[in-house]
């Protein structure tokens, strides 16, 4: 029985990176991954990146009211992966856990859980109550604990209100922090 997975982390611990070493891995054994990304994330148009340089077609760029069962129905795949699922809707990610059960394909979400003012996202809050199996991805913060958190940058201070969806390398930037860390910023 296929399972539906999320694999979280805050920001820079390596989660696209992980997910095209996954796909990588599928196609050097001849199998097939498909490559899902949202149309939210619009930094690098219909690939996926990685801070460390590498990037990789995505098969499908879903936007909100696309119905993933109906673009998914029937597909020949033998997994497939999700970069920033934090992005989809809760109908959506209700359809990737139909897929993973109902045509037995591993479908494997990355993205973060919460949002640069400790808020979930739809996408991560529906998969932390569905997937079958939850991991967490580790980085560290710049003091040297472990990471959590995601302060968002503007001119590199942090800040503590606005939108909830600000794009990495558009129009903000993203630094992954402990609690200590987050408090000590959002404090002063």
């Amino acid at each position: 029985m296929a399972k539906l997975y999320f694999r979280y982390s805050a920001m820079n611990a390596g989660k696209s990176t992980a997910l095209m070493q996954v796909a990588h891995n599928y196609s050097e054994r001849d199998m097939t991954p498909t490559i899902i990304k949202p149309a939210v994330d619009t930094k690098s148009g219909s690939q996926i990146s990685s801070r460390i340089g590498i990037s990789r077609e995505t098969d499908f760029v879903i936007q909100p009211d696309d119905d993933l069962g109906e673009i998914l129905e029937g597909i020949v795949s033998d997994c497939i992966l999700v970069d920033e699922a934090q992005f989809l809707t809760s109908d959506q990610v209700d359809s990737l856990w139909r897929i993973a059960l109902e045509q037995d394909i591993p479908v494997i979400c990355y993205g973060i859980r919460t949002d640069f003012v400790m808020q979930g996202f739809g996408g991560s809050t529906r998969l932390l109550e569905i997937a079958h199996s939850i991991e967490e991805l580790k980085t560290i913060c710049r003091c040297g604990k472990k990471a959590l958190y995601n302060m968002r940058l503007v001119d590199g201070t942090p800040v503590f209100d606005g939108h909830q969806i600000a794009i990495d390398g558009v129009d903000v930037s993203y630094d992954s922090v402990c609690g200590s860390c987050f408090l000590r910023h959002q404090n002063s």
